[in-house]
């Protein structure tokens, strides 16, 4: 279903960006691998390439206006259209509220929600033009409900994304342009096999998650079949956010 769709992943050099990438490269997609991390984006394009995918690697910091529109730009050139895009690309930065600066609080929103806004008016510019429309997916978080201390500027964006994310379902299904995020809970992005007992004991599931996950998530919101699901967060976190705290 998603042979020659043309998919854009933003920070999809590494971690969940680059999983998604992969299962949409492995479903016959044209993937565009958005990242500000040349050497690694030019590392898992060439991953993709080696395995006989369709990819390319724009370098993109999808906090500037510009990056975005050549985004967009290059990528219609290449491929002559958008008909996905997944707004993954984000930073969390830990700092107490005490100390934390304005500059880094505008960092992390302009990195993490700014760039949703962006990146989502440019492509819908291209995929209002399409016969069928398109799809845009924003990566949200668990922690737009519940945080821990010192998160306060990822948790506003994750927030953000999810009434943004309404907001622009609402703007754009009369372009035919469903529009949807997903809220991760814990994904581990790097050795699977370092984890413990304990913490895949944390979730209903019995086990941590895996981009591949939030890959099926974003597959799932994506599929043009599934058009009546529109405006909504779909959270993937094993069941986490629903656990009870306390200890036996």
């Amino acid at each position: 279903m998603f042979d020659d769709k043309v998919v854009i992943i933003t920070g999809a050099a590494q971690g969940i960006g680059r999983g998604v990438a992969q299962v949409y490269a492995e479903n016959g997609a044209h993937v565009i691998l958005a990242d500000s991390n040349e050497s690694l984006g030019r590392e898992t394009e060439e991953s993709l390439l080696q395995q006989g995918y369709s990819c390319l690697f724009i370098k993109t910091d999808v906090r500037v206006e510009k990056d975005v529109i050549n985004l967009m730009e290059q990528t219609t050139k290449e491929f002559g259209t958008i008909d996905i895009l997944i707004n993954n690309a984000g930073k969390f930065q830990p700092s107490s509220l005490y100390d934390l600066s304005l500059d880094e609080w505008d960092d992390v929103i302009h990195t993490n929600l700014r760039s949703v806004f962006l990146c989502s008016r440019e492509a819908a510019k291209i995929m209002r033009t399409n016969e069928f429309g398109g799809s845009i997916v924003s990566m949200a978080s668990t922690r737009a409900f519940m945080s821990e201390p010192n998160s306060e500027s990822y948790a506003a964006t994750k927030g953000g994304i999810i009434s943004l994310t309404h907001s622009l379902a609402s703007s754009l299904a009369k372009d035919n342009i469903t529009v949807n995020c997903i809220s991760p809970g814990w994904i581990e992005t790097g050795d699977y096999n370092d984890l413990r007992e304990v913490d895949h004991a944390q979730h209903f599931s019995g086990r941590v998650g895996k981009p591949s996950d939030i890959a099926k998530a974003c597959l799932y919101l994506t599929d043009p079949a599934n058009n009546f699901v529109t405006g909504t967060n779909v959270t993937v976190d094993g069941g986490m956010t629903k656990k009870m705290i306390y200890e036996a």
